[in-house]
């Protein structure tokens, strides 16, 4: 049974960073590309970013670029997603999950079941 636990989230004022990872029990991360998802209250959920298996194919939404860095350890089965210059339009839950190919291919299998990011003014 493949498990998705999302950790990192909490309440940071305007301007902070957080650091969320993404742990994999019954998958090893390695072998899939990895995406990173938020959804806001009232709003449908938004693909924010993603990394190929190896972690050197990476790719943004246009408001992560430049402030977030998806990046993965594999030896520790770990994704993470460093998000600096957070703003309260960053406020969501953030979800990460795994494709169904080593490629980014925006076809996700398993999710996990988010963590809370709050970001204050």
């Amino acid at each position: 049974q493949v498990q998705l636990v999302e950790s990192g989230g909490g309440l940071i004022q305007a301007g902070g960073s957080l650091r969320l990872s993404c742990a994999a029990s019954g998958r090893t991360l390695s072998r899939y590309a990895v995406g990173w998802f938020r959804q806001a209250p009232g709003k449908e959920r938004e693909f924010v970013a993603a990394t190929g298996a190896s972690g050197r194919s990476n790719f943004y939404a246009y408001f992560a670029e430049g402030r977030f860095t998806i990046s993965r350890d594999n030896a520790k089965n770990l994704v993470y997603l460093q998000m600096n210059r957070l703003s309260p339009e960053d406020t969501a839950v953030y979800y990460c999950a795994t494709d169904r190919s080593e490629s980014v291919r925006h076809d996700y299998e398993y999710w996990g079941q988010g963590t809370q990011v709050t970001v204050s003014s």
